[in-house]
């Protein structure tokens, strides 16, 4: 282990010299999918949304925040099908913008992001309800 000399003069570093004509370098995020044909568990989606949100506040604000989120993804997906599937053929804006499929995606999120910070564990969630489809299935009301 060497010691510093305390008589030694201390050199400034150079500061690194900025070429303003050159694009600054934006670090790039981690690449979420290796392969992005391969499909994921719904718990496995959630475990990436809780690393890819951990710094989002947790507080019953953002709760209501992302219940308008919700609401304008649902207005989102309603207005890009309905302009794909013909009732509003003259909606220009709907069309040039996303898809309802990806759309959909953006809904499936807002659901896993509210599911997220609620505790709501989705899996006893989608078990509950198909067991009510089922259930009016056999038993339908009269």
């Amino acid at each position: 282990m060497t010691k510093k000399d305390p008589n030694k003069p201390k050199v400034a570093k150079t500061p690194k010299v900025v070429d303003p004509n050159k694009p600054a370098k934006v670090p790039r995020a981690p690449k979420l999918f290796a392969n992005p044909n391969e499909s994921k568990t719904l718990q496995e989606y959630i475990a990436i949304l809780r690393e890819l949100d951990k710094d989002l506040p947790k507080t019953n604000e953002y709760g209501s925040i992302l219940i308008l989120g919700l609401m304008e993804e649902i207005g989102e997906i309603s207005r890009a099908y309905l302009a794909e599937h013909g009732r509003k053929p003259t909606n220009k804006a709907a069309q040039r913008d996303e898809t309802y499929k990806q759309e959909l995606g953006d809904l499936l999120i807002s659901i896993l992001r509210l599911a997220t910070h609620k505790n709501i564990n989705l899996d006893h969630r989608i078990q509950y309800t198909l067991k009510k489809i089922q259930k009016r299935k056999t038993h339908p009301k009269e």
